[in-house]
């Protein structure tokens, strides 16, 4: 049969090879798992994950089997264990971002470590394995995102990793599963019916469910497909007149993935991840490296930060309606605000974990700040994450102006974590809910994982 960009997709998913993974790939994937092994081992803290736990535990019973973040002697049927630790690694938006946007780590290593739990002795995948299927994962993502230019930019309608998340799920799991072509085929195209949610629900405790549900809708696609369950063979394809994922964009331009023969680059080799350093929307790193920047101006001005001497903070941001927040009034919506993140850290001198708590939200001293700020739009300040750029001026009541400016804050890809940087990180995270042993533990695991026998250990 001709070959199609839905069967090109599933034969480099049954065809892939560990040799296929370069010593980069294989790097920064690597960073990627210990990054959201940790984001979801703090996100295992907050309240949206309690709710998504308490819901899983009281309404489903079934064999459980796999673990939950941050919950020891906690079990739960693989998918819903892919679900929870979905919504803990996305519930502080404090993972890893790609470019085109979106988070590709949370919607695919919760199902791998829910899965490799399921699986019975003998045949378990090793860490090499897992590596792969995560890779796998990784690289349909990439792959799909770059059939429509819509997906360049930040977006406006449904959040990415939702749809293209789901997939990448699927194709993961398919490859974990050892699933043949045509399975992996019948694997996207269900769950190309299973993904999509709204961006009306940013800055929301729904949002978090995004990533829950590209996990386990994309694990349970994977399953279905090796029951027998087919779907559509040109899933992927742009067929006029009847829309598969097409559906999600109004302009399409699928292409075949060349199959995995001698060296396949995968997109992680040309394009590095972005790690945020505190937990907030990625744009809003930009305003804070600014922010910070104008701050030390400040400082060095007046000697000290005094809000008083302070008449207009001007904002210049890309126009993006749902994390253009005047006053955040909830943790979600405060991740989500340029003004709240940048007024933060002119206060404060650095954003973290304590930023977003109800006593910091509400200050009067911030409330002041935000009453100040002015936005504005320059037409070459794009809602990219490869071209945006932060810019904070303090207009002070003396007539001078001092303005901080960000092109590349520190964990872009341009300008990626150093090891210590992701290990503080990590250390950080991990420590709310795991004592220190088991956080070495993991360090070396995942810096080993080639050489890991059973991944069910991790």
């Amino acid at each position: 049969p001709e070959e199609t960009v839905t069967s090109s997709f599933a034969s480099f998913i049954h065809a892939v090879q560990p040799e296929h993974l370069s010593k980069i790939v294989r790097h920064r994937s690597k960073r990627m798992i210990l990054d959201s092994i940790g984001v979801g081992l703090v996100g295992s803290t907050t309240h949206v994950f309690d709710i998504a736990l308490q819901y899983c535990r009281e309404l489903y019973s079934s064999v459980a089997v796999s673990s939950v973040y941050g919950k020891p002697g906690v079990k739960l049927s693989p998918t819903l264990a892919a679900f929870t630790n979905g919504v803990a690694t996305h519930s502080m938006d404090f993972d890893d971002t790609w470019h085109p946007a979106t988070h590709p780590s949370g919607a695919v290593l919760p199902a791998l470590l829910a899965a490799s739990q399921m699986l019975p002795p003998g045949t378990k995948p090793n860490g090499m394995d897992f590596l792969l299927a995560f890779n796998v994962g990784l690289e349909v993502q990439g792959r799909l995102m770059h059939f429509s230019t819509e997906a360049h930019n930040i977006p406006k309608r449904f959040h990415p990793p939702s749809v293209v998340g789901t997939l990448g799920s699927a194709a993961a799991m398919a490859k974990l599963l050892s699933l043949s072509t045509a399975q992996c085929s019948h694997a996207l195209g269900i769950a190309a019916s299973l993904a999509g949610a709204p961006m009306a629900n940013a800055a929301t405790q729904a949002k978090p469910l995004h990533i829950g549900n590209a996990s386990r809708l994309g694990f349970e696609a994977a399953l279905l497909a090796a029951r027998g369950m087919e779907a559509n063979p040109l899933i992927l394809d742009d067929i006029p007149g009847c829309s598969g994922f097409s559906a999600f964009y109004s302009v399409y331009e699928p292409k075949p993935l060349s199959p995995p023969n001698g060296h396949h680059e995968f997109l992680l080799e040309k394009q590095d991840i972005a790690f945020k350093r505190f937990p907030a929307h990625l744009g809003m790193h930009w305003v804070v490296d600014a922010a910070l920047s104008v701050r030390n101006l400040f400082i060095n001005y007046a000697g000290s930060f005094s809000p008083s001497l302070i008449r207009t903070i001007v904002l210049k941001i890309p126009v993006s309606k749902y994390i253009n927040r005047p006053f955040p009034s909830s943790e979600h919506q405060a991740r989500h605000s340029f003004q709240f993140n940048a007024c933060s850290a002119l206060l404060d001198g650095e954003v973290g974990l304590s930023s977003f708590k109800e006593s910091s939200i509400h200050r009067q001293e911030l409330r002041e700040l935000l009453d100040k700020v002015v936005v504005e739009h320059p037409e070459d300040n794009v809602a990219n994450f490869d071209k945006m750029y932060g810019e904070v001026a303090l207009l002070l009541h003396s007539g001078d102006v001092l303005t901080g400016k960000c092109d590349t804050f520190y964990g872009h890809w341009r300008k990626p974590l150093s090891k210590e940087s992701l290990l503080k990180k990590f250390r950080s995270n991990a420590s709310h809910v795991l004592p220190d042993e088991k956080i070495e533990t993991i360090i070396t695991m995942v810096e080993n994982l080639e050489s890991l026998s059973d991944s069910s250990q991790l």
